[in-house]
């Protein structure tokens, strides 16, 4: 518009301002740019290193952050949430004799909505197994210490029992 007005004020001029001149032809409107090839989604907030966790991995562990997600091809589905690990993770290498959680791949092997622990006698609601050991994801305090396990609060736990199954491949890193 502003181009038009310009051209007018132009040829009015150019023609001492006696004559009025033709009517200036339509400006030329440059195209608006195209959008910018979609990128893959944003770390939802609070997700330190989500790049750390494949996207073929259904559930992602960070025992820096103590943050979980569930993802499926590459999207986040389900949070980040926080977690509790295994009391000694960080300060003592996972085992048998060890509360640490253990890192790396590990699959879903089963899963019972009301577990309890032949070894703790703990009860262990909405429980995933995904380590050696019966390390799983259920719910459980975020204050108090894990056996190895992953405590979750009770939403994130029904979350994750129904979430995953049986093969889902699950990555612990730190």
């Amino acid at each position: 518009m502003l181009a038009l007005v310009v051209a007018a004020v132009v040829a009015l001029l150019g023609a001492g301002g006696h004559t009025p001149a033709a009517p200036a032809a339509p400006a030329v409107v440059p195209a608006a740019a195209p959008a910018p090839a979609a990128s893959a989604p944003a770390a939802p907030a609070g997700i330190a290193d989500r790049a750390a966790c494949p996207p073929e991995v259904v559930a992602c562990v960070d025992l820096r952050t103590r943050q979980s997600w569930l993802q499926r091809d590459g999207a986040v589905v389900y949070g980040p949430v926080p977690f509790l690990p295994g009391d000694e993770t960080g300060r003592v290498p996972p085992g048998p004799t060890s509360s640490a959680t253990p890192t790396g791949l590990f699959h879903v092997g089963r899963k019972n909505a009301d577990q309890v622990s032949s070894e703790f006698d703990e009860p262990m609601p909405h429980a995933v197994f995904f380590a050696p050991g019966g390390i799983a994801f259920h719910q459980g305090s975020l204050a108090g210490s894990s056996h190895g396990c992953v405590h979750l609060d009770a939403a994130a736990a029904t979350a994750y029992f129904d979430h995953l199954r049986r093969g889902d491949e699950v990555l612990v890193f730190s």
